[in-house]
Formats: structure tokens, C-alpha cells, sequence
């Protein structure tokens, strides 16, 4: 159970609404739906983390955020404004509930103002290796992506990776991997199954930027707009945090050395009832840790636990 399938390009579609353009991916099987807000370089085309919900037969809806794929910046550069607009995409789609919103990494803010702004429309609230409450990402990761993976240059820099995955992978890992760990990357390496090598190659292969990674930084360096300030981990720059009722599950993995653990801890700590899920993933991918099998089992007896809201 819980396989992960190959990370290969999947149909989407684009609708026009208030807030403009929006990608979207929909794969339909049951009646109810989870919402997919993925995280940097990911857009909607492409799936990472959801076999879980596709085993126990929900509808996947994912689209791509601003700057991603199809979904050009200006339907919605804050997470503010995006959540209104996946609001009024599943509106149109016909969808008045959603079983699950699961937000991963830099999705993370976007699936917590959802969850807080439209809190009829959502049911639950998973957060994976989420982006929380903290500025985010650190200045020497936000100068480089500032180069890198600038709108400008960051098609030149995704060849370069592409061809670099094709003909000489393990030197792609190593380089794209070291910034997802706090573990030598030697050591990561070295504990990568085939399965997951091959799944990962096959996702660096098709990553790509646009501008939505330039905008994730920009966006998630300041303090969310909405709701009353929560100060997590004692941090006084910690980000405010719209108020989320849904019961909420936190999966982190505290070898992440691309959100770090404290994000997971300032997210249980503002949000009422959230439970946190310690990974032993050894890197950002909690998909790749030896218990992510009863991660998956646990997100699964998650998504059958009571929806009443927290304070009501």
C-alpha cells in the first residue's frame, strides 16, 4: 500500500475567474474531495504525496499556485488572494466541501488562509513539511533564489538541472539535495532506496520556477495579513496567523533543511487541537522516510476523524 506512483506529467486545465487564470488538475473518484496546494518549483501538472488520498478514493483537485505552470502572478501573489480564488475555482467546479486541504512547503500559508477564510468550505487541514508562522526561507537561500531562480533566469538554470539529472544523476542529487537536509549529504545519499532515487530524478526532471518561487520568497519573508498575531516558538518575528478551527495534523521531519522543524512547532502552537507528526524522514521529502508508511496510515484515519470545528 501506499506506492508512490511515477511523478509523470498529468492533464490540466485552465479556468478563467475574477482573480484571472488558474491551472488546475482533477482527477475525480469518489464524492469527496481533497485540495492539493503544492510547494516550490511544483505545479499543477505534476503529483507528489498524493497516493494516500488516491488509494481511499478521493477526487484530487490541484492547481497550480500563482507564478506556477498556467497560473500567471497575478491571480493572486499573497496567500490571501490565492485562497479566494481556489474558493471560487471549486465553486465553479461544482465542489462545496473539501475533506481535506493538504498544504506542503511553500503551499503551506495558502492551505492555512483557506482553512481560516472560508472555514464552511474546508473540513480538515494537513500541513506537510509546511512553511509556518516564521519569515521564510533564510537570507542566504533568499539571495540565492533571488539569482537562480529569478523569472528571468530560472529557465536556464532548470535546463542546466535537467540535463544535469539526465546524464550524470548522482551529481544532480547531490547538488539538489544538500539544501534539503541538515545530514551530510553524503549520508542522505547513501540511505536512498532505488525506488525513491528513481522517483526523485524523475521530479527534479520536470521541475520548473517561473515566477512563482521568486514570489513564494518575497510573499513569505513578510507577516500574513489577516487575523490576530500568534507568536510561535517565542519568536518576535514570527508571522501572524489567520484563526484556523479545523482540526489540523502537522507532519515535519526535523532533518528538513528547507523549513525547518520550527515551523512545524510554530504552526501546532497557534493552531487549537493540531496535532504534530515528528517524521524521521531525512530530508524536506517526508514521503521518503522509512515510517512514512504509517504517516500514510495515520493521514488516513485522519481523514475519517470528526469535522467539527474547534470553538464551535
Amino acid at each position: 500500500m501506499h506506492e508512490r506512483a511515477p511523478t509523470v506529467e498529468r492533464p490540466t486545465r485552465v479556468i478563467q475567474l475574477p482573480a484571472g487564470a488558474v491551472e488546475y488538475r482533477l482527477e475525480e473518484r469518489g464524492s469527496q474531495v481533497v485540495l492539493m496546494l503544492h510547494g516550490g518549483h511544483v505545479r499543477a501538472a505534476l503529483s507528489l504525496g498524493e497516493e494516500v488520498f488516491a488509494e481511499a478514493g478521493y477526487t484530487i483537485l490541484a492547481p497550480s499556485r500563482p507564478g506556477y505552470g498556467l497560473t500567471p502572478l497575478a491571480s493572486g501573489t499573497s496567500p490571501e488572494g490565492f485562497a479566494d480564488a481556489v474558493a471560487e475555482l471549486c465553486d465553479r467546479l461544482g465542489i462545496d466541501s473539501l475533506a481535506a486541504v493538504v498544504g506542503q512547503s511553500a503551499g503551506g500559508p495558502t492551505a492555512v488562509t483557506l482553512a481560516a477564510r472560508h472555514p464552511d468550505l474546508v473540513k480538515r487541514l494537513i500541513l506537510q513539511s509546511a512553511v509556518g508562522l516564521l519569515p521564510w526561507p533564510d537570507r542566504r537561500t533568499r539571495l540565492g533564489a533571488g539569482l537562480v531562480f529569478s523569472p528571468r533566469n530560472e529557465r536556464v538554470t532548470w535546463a542546466l538541472v535537467h540535463t544535469l539529472v539526465r546524464r550524470v544523476p548522482n551529481a544532480g542529487l547531490r547538488l539538489l539535495l544538500r539544501d534539503l537536509t541538515t545530514r551530510p549529504i553524503g549520508d542522505l545519499l547513501a540511505t536512498l532506496s532505488e525506488q525513491h532515487r528513481a522517483m526523485l530524478l524523475e521530479l527534479f526532471g520536470q521541475m520548473r520556477s517561473g515566477s512563482g518561487f521568486a514570489n513564494d520568497v518575497r510573499t513569505m519573508a513578510t507577516p500574513l495579513s489577516d487575523g490576530p498575531s500568534a507568536v510561535g516558538s517565542g519568536s518576535k518575528t514570527a508571522r501572524r496567523l489567520p484563526q484556523v478551527r479545523q482540526p489540523t495534523l502537522v507532519i515535519a521531519s526535523r532533518d528538513d533543511g528547507a523549513v525547518s522543524f520550527d515551523h512545524a512547532q510554530s504552526l501546532v502552537e497557534a493552531i487549537p487541537h493540531a496535532r504534530l507528526i515528528s517524521s524521521n524522514a531525512p530530508s524536506h521529502f517526508i514521503w521518503l522516510g522509512e515510517d512514512y508508511p504509517a504517516i500514510a496510515d495515520t493521514i488516513a484515519n485522519f481523514l475519517h476523524s470528526p469535522q467539527e470545528q474547534v470553538g464551535q
